[in-house]
């Protein structure tokens, strides 16, 4: 039996879906888009769906086809060309759901990223055993080994806030969520201890939105907004039961933009949702 076609990565089918967004702008099909560079419908159409590797110049090549003036977009757009190497996720790929293994290329291409959560901590700002009390209570259970998969993989993902250059993380996190004591008190204890740790951080920025507050725009979900080279390059992922939803939609993104506006401007500022985390350990 031949070997299966691996999958586009998330960074393909959007470096594609962008070009298909310019074609469209142009008002071309896609087989007039093809006679006009010179190539046939089915390979703009695989180049669009992420299947065909397309080079930087070829990609300014179709931008001046689809009479594109935004030089800022394009150099984004030619700069996610030409990774061969799969990262690191991909020794994860038999273990876990695909959505998992796109959170971590996206994660790792981002230039920042804001969160916000109501009753969980953030999965980057997670201590190994509180989320491993959270895999644990997934319906259907989850067997032993993919629990220990999953938490592997979310502490891996951690390592970006690490780096020589890190990204900034803004995480807005409800009382509720520093309140929950999954695991018990010990765990709790110590989960909010890393928190106020990784808070000090000069790339990580913590604000807590408190009971007291007299408005929250709630999200329904876990939110995770992922800022681009360039914003028509942002992305959002929707926490659901079925499994992540990415959204890269103008409207979409400028709506989730707003909404976590929203939230910073009720939140505490980081001293004093600081000084809110200490107040709580010491009451647990």
């Amino acid at each position: 039996m031949p070997p299966s076609t691996p999958l586009p990565t998330v960074r393909k089918r959007r470096l594609g879906a962008e070009l298909r967004r310019l074609r469209e702008r142009a008002d071309l099909s896609a087989t007039e888009a093809a006679a006009r560079f010179g190539v046939t419908q089915s390979r703009i159409s695989n180049i669009e769906a992420g299947r065909y590797g397309v080079s930087a110049d070829r990609v300014r090549a179709l931008a001046r086809t689809y009479d594109c003036s935004d030089r800022s977009l394009v150099e984004a757009l030619a700069a996610m060309t030409g990774e061969r190497k799969r990262g690191w996720w991909e020794e994860y790929r038999e273990q876990l759901p695909q959505n998992l293994l796109e959170l971590s290329e996206i994660e790792h291409h981002a230039t920042a990223l804001r969160v916000t959560q109501a009753i969980t901590v953030p999965g980057l700002l997670q201590t190994p055993e509180h989320a491993r009390t959270i895999f644990r209570e997934f319906v259907p259970s989850l067997p032993p080994h993919a629990v220990e998969y999953r938490v592997s993989h979310r502490i891996k993902r951690q390592m970006i806030l690490f780096r020589d250059e890190p990204p900034q993380y803004t995480a807005i996190i409800h009382e509720a969520a520093l309140r929950m004591r999954f695991g018990g008190p010990e765990t709790a204890t110590a989960q909010l201890a890393h928190l106020i740790s990784m808070s000090e951080r000069p790339n990580v920025t913590v604000v807590a939105i408190p009971f007291t507050a007299e408005s929250f725009p709630v999200s329904g979900h876990g939110v995770d907004y992922f800022y681009g080279a360039v914003p028509q390059l942002d992305t959002v992922t929707i926490d659901a039961a079925h499994g992540g939803q990415l959204i890269d939609l103008a409207a979409s993104l400028e709506r989730f933009r707003a909404m976590l506006d929203r939230m910073e401007e009720v939140a505490l500022n980081p001293t004093k949702s600081r000084d809110l985390m200490h107040r709580i350990a010491k009451e647990s």
